[in-house]
């Protein structure tokens, strides 16, 4: 299993880089798997990320494009241009979550 090194810890990914576990996730790990992405993250970026976290411990689920611009009042228009190449995978993603289900 793919291993992410950061501070010091060591944190369990899948062969996508997504997070096993998302109890583990902290910002330095979102800062980390954002870099490898090639993103530098803005506030604008923080609030995708935080509506993210926090839907996820609403519903259990790792919220699509739709339910983060439905729900979290992003405009599909930011999603892509924030997460360019898969905003929904890569959100998710750097949220410590798992892959949303209709993602690629």
């Amino acid at each position: 299993m793919p291993e992410l090194q950061v501070n010091g810890s060591t944190v369990n990914v899948n062969d996508e880089g997504f997070l096993m576990d998302p109890q583990e996730w902290t910002e330095a790990i979102a800062v980390e798997l954002a870099r490898i992405e090639n993103i530098e993250l803005t506030e604008r970026h923080w609030d995708v990320i935080k509506f993210c976290r926090s839907d996820f411990a609403e519903t259990g689920k790792s919220p699509g494009v739709r339910r983060i611009t439905k729900v979290g009042g992003i405009p599909t228009k930011d999603m892509y241009s924030l997460f360019v190449g898969g905003p929904g995978k890569l959100a998710a993603k750097i949220s410590g979550l798992a892959k949303p289900t209709g993602c690629v």
